[in-house]
Formats: structure tokens, C-alpha cells, sequence
């Protein structure tokens, strides 16, 4: 069983080392290069790996590196392990860096970059996955093998779309919270318990996802199956309407889009 290297310890990289070990992959075949001393005692004492402090020549024994650092700090650690890792297939999960950067800093063409999101982390996520031409159909498979205990995975054509992938569903969680504290902050202001509040508020949301999921009906189709003339959700979406709530949403979404592609030209572009 082939190596796999981790740069970056933090949490999208655990959540895919703990499902790959609760998929029964030995954790001597993971290697994980964390520069903090406190999230290498985490991933060590929760995953039983042995975790490294820098880039060292052991990074050549993996066949497949996974890029899980920090937009701004991929530059410095790719520096760090481009020695070793030539040979390897790239798996990117990082926000912003291009493959055309990370073939570049890793003298590697077979680049994949995939957008996961929080839900990931117990196993709920969606990640939108782009392959460069270089990638074979068994190093796809091998990615789908590896992002497959965090949730779904949708593969997408064309790089310049992570972008919208990013806004869409890497950033969505943030939008779903944000419903969850507007509910919460209303439960507050009628007089709702907290505790008894935040179950009906995080459990209608939930339960109104999972029926997306299942239904075949579009959500417009859904919101006006719940939607009774003069009823009390009428009333609702009328206030919701009125304050262009949907607009501020896709104008949200737009400017996630726009900042992933900033932070792609400011950190992510291959060198000239």
C-alpha cells in the first residue's frame, strides 16, 4: 500500500485522515508534515500517526501528496518538499492555488485540486474535484478513494469554476449557520428556551435539506408546497421578499467568488 503525505495537519487534512484510518488504513502509511507542535500531539493522539515537524526525504516514499496548508504558507512549504515529490500525484485542497502553481512548485503534471467543506469533517461534505490532462483515470480513482469518507464528490471541467465552487458550496456552510443565528436570535426575541430553541431551529434545517436531497422537486417547487395562501409562512417570505433577502444571498455568493479569485492571483498563480 502506497504512502500518503499530508502538508498541513489542521482540519480538512484530519478529517480525511480519519476516514482513510476508519476505512482501515494502517496509520503507518500516512505521513503528516505539521509545523505545530500542539496540532502534532492532536493528530498523533487521535489518529496514532507519527507526525513530522518539516518536509524531509520521506515524503519520497509517497505516492500521493495531499496539500491541506494555508493559501499563504503553500509557497514556503512547497519550496520545503518540492525535492521530494516529483514523482507523486498532487491532490490540492487548498483554497485559491491553481494547478498551473502547484505543477510548477512541485514539477509534478499531475495535479488534482478539489474544494471540500466543513461538513467533511464528519463525512458529510461535498468537494468539487478538477484533474489536470496528466491525470490518469487511476489516479481519479485513487482521489475518489482518498476524499470518499468525507461525503460526496462532483468532478467539474473546467479549473476557472473551483471559484464558483468555492462561493457555492466551500464557503455554503458559513450561509447555513448564518439562517441557523437569525432563527436563534427570533426564538430569543418570542420567548423561546434556548436549548429548546436551537434543536427546532438546526433540526427544520436538517429536515428541509434532507428533503431536498430526496425530492426530486426543484426548491422553488418545495418552499410553495409549504407556502399556504394567507398563511403563516406566507407572511414569512413576503418580509423575506421584501428585503431582497434572496438578492443579498446571490450577491454574497458573488463576492465569495470574486475573493477566491483574488486570493488565487495573489498567492495562487504559477511563477513567469
Amino acid at each position: 500500500m502506497q504512502t500518503i503525505a499530508f502538508i498541513g495537519g489542521g482540519n480538512m487534512a484530519s478529517a480525511i485522515v480519519g476516514g482513510l484510518i476508519a476505512a482501515g488504513r494502517a496509520p503507518s502509511t500516512l505521513i503528516v508534515v505539521e509545523p505545530g507542535e500542539g496540532q502534532r500531539q492532536v493528530l498523533a493522539e487521535r489518529f496514532g500517526v507519527v507526525p513530522l515537524a518539516a518536509a524531509d526525504s520521506s515524503l519520497a516514499t509517497a505516492g500521493l501528496i495531499v496539500w491541506a496548508v494555508k493559501p499563504q504558507f503553500f509557497a514556503a512549504a512547497a519550496a520545503r518538499c518540492a525535492p521530494h515529490v516529483a514523482g507523486a500525484l498532487q491532490l490540492s485542497v487548498m483554497a485559491g492555488i491553481r494547478s498551473d502553481a502547484i505543477s510548477a512548485a512541485t514539477q509534478s503534471e499531475r495535479v488534482v485540486r478539489a474544494m471540500p467543506n466543513t461538513p467533511a469533517l464528519i463525512g458529510k461534505g461535498v468537494a468539487g474535484v478538477f484533474a489536470r490532462p496528466a491525470v490518469s483515470r487511476d489516479d481519479r480513482l485513487r482521489v475518489e478513494t482518498v476524499l470518499a469518507p468525507t461525503g460526496e464528490i462532483v468532478w467539474i471541467d473546467g479549473e476557472d469554476a473551483l471559484d464558483a465552487v468555492t462561493a457555492l458550496s466551500g464557503s455554503g456552510p458559513a450561509y447555513v449557520f448564518h439562517l441557523i443565528e437569525a432563527m436563534l436570535a427570533a426564538a430569543r426575541e418570542m420567548g423561546l428556551p434556548e436549548a429548546e430553541a436551537r434543536r427546532l431551529a438546526v433540526q427544520t434545517v436538517a429536515g428541509a435539506a434532507a428533503l431536498a436531497v430526496g425530492s426530486s422537486d426543484t426548491p422553488e417547487v418545495l418552499r410553495r408546497n409549504v407556502t399556504s395562501p394567507g398563511g403563516t409562512t406566507q407572511a414569512a417570505v413576503a418580509v423575506l421578499e421584501s428585503r431582497g433577502v434572496k438578492d443579498a444571498f446571490v450577491a454574497a455568493i458573488l463576492a465569495a467568488r470574486d475573493r477566491a479569485r483574488e486570493l488565487g492571483d495573489e498567492f495562487g498563480a504559477a511563477p513567469h
